[in-house]
């Protein structure tokens, strides 16, 4: 599941980052902004006379699926959010080591009586 939510991520922002870039390439309705500055009339010549038609549609088309991509990753997530395994997300369990006696202090040796 969550390669898909990846992958549908991945489209959202492909998607959005294509609906900037329409909105940006259509002309004001003054026929001024950055829609000329963008190369207006490039689009005419790629698109034809009727450029504000194929941007709008444009426009229209990706914003749908702007909204329909982000409605299904919502409902993606509340899925994966109440279907998810509680194990999965536990860490594992180790057995204790065992227990080895108690070291044993080091006696210091004798010191003998100093000479002289």
């Amino acid at each position: 599941m969550s390669l898909v939510i990846g992958i549908l991520t991945f489209i959202l922002i492909l998607t959005s980052l294509f609906l900037v870039l329409v909105v940006l390439m259509q002309r004001a309705k003054t026929d001024g902004g950055m829609g000329a500055a963008m190369g207006g009339g490039i689009t005419e010549s790629t698109f034809g006379a009727e450029t504000s038609n194929v941007l709008s549609k444009a426009t229209i088309n990706g914003a749908i699926l702007f909204f329909v991509l982000s409605f299904v990753l919502y409902l993606a997530h509340i899925y994966q959010t109440k279907h998810h395994v509680d194990a999965d997300n536990k860490l594992p369990t180790i057995a204790a080591p065992a227990t080895l006696p108690a070291p044993q202090p080091a006696t210091p040796a004798p010191v003998g009586p100093k000479k002289p």
